[in-house]
């Protein structure tokens, strides 16, 4: 019988752990000393792999300074999806490769520092018309 693969909410909140930790800056060792875990259990818990258990995203939340809803942010529970990904896409895995870069990580943690809600808005809507612009530039596949 083969591994059964983690749950998609399990994936989610995982994700959201690792997002927050890294916005922080904080290492998954440090994470782990706080919850009296090693980091390989931490990683665990950022795969999806090991379920976290609602004391212990309680005690998430008071550690990473979120609110418990953080941790559910961005998920349909309908579809599984997340990220506003288009279904087939898997919204976790482009997030997480993005996390995986220098510039991802930089660029979600300075993200976090700005505090002015309109501030953010006109960050994101510069990022989605470099973002489109780069899509017109590009050759087409034909």
């Amino acid at each position: 019988m083969g591994k059964k693969s983690p749950h998609p909410i399990d994936v989610h909140v995982g994700a959201r752990v690792r997002l927050r930790r890294m916005m922080l800056g904080m290492s998954q060792d440090k994470l782990g000393e706080a919850l009296g875990l090693t980091f390989q259990q931490v990683q665990k818990y950022e795969k999806g792999v090991n379920r976290i258990g609602a004391s212990r995203v309680f005690e998430l939340s008071r550690i990473l300074e979120v609110p418990i809803q953080y941790f559910f942010d961005d998920f349909d529970g309908a579809g599984g999806s997340a990220y506003g990904f288009a279904e087939g896409e898997s919204g976790d895995d482009s997030f997480m490769k993005v996390l995986q870069t220098p510039e991802g990580v930089q660029l979600c943690r300075h993200f976090f520092e700005i505090r002015d809600p309109k501030v953010r808005r006109r960050v994101l809507d510069l990022v989605k018309t470099l973002a489109d612009g780069e899509k017109q530039d590009a050759p087409e596949k034909g």
